[in-house]
């Protein structure tokens, strides 16, 4: 259950923060850094940074985003297959 209320809460925050750098660039603000998003995906909110970005149109011409997000995503599910074959079955 801890798992599911950290993974809610680390993708609401990557949404929230994708979203916000949105607004910023439209703005001509001051922008959130591509290493606090990339950062974002690394610990587990890859999912909704990744479905943000497609809905709101955010980077969507950046192939480092629109290909490193998706190979984070593999990544962990990889990870996560193993430690659930390995360690819970």
């Amino acid at each position: 259950m801890p798992y599911l209320i950290y993974f809610t809460a680390i993708n609401l925050i990557s949404v929230i923060v994708c979203m916000l750098d949105k607004y910023y660039s439209r703005m001509h603000k001051r922008r959130i850094s591509e290493s606090t998003l990339f950062t974002l995906c690394f610990l587990g909110g890859s999912v909704g940074m990744y479905f943000t970005m497609k809905t709101i149109r955010h980077k969507t011409l950046h192939k480092r985003f629109m290909i490193g997000i998706p190979l984070i995503i593999l990544l962990q599910l990889a990870v996560g297959l193993f430690f659930l074959k390995n360690y819970l079955l």
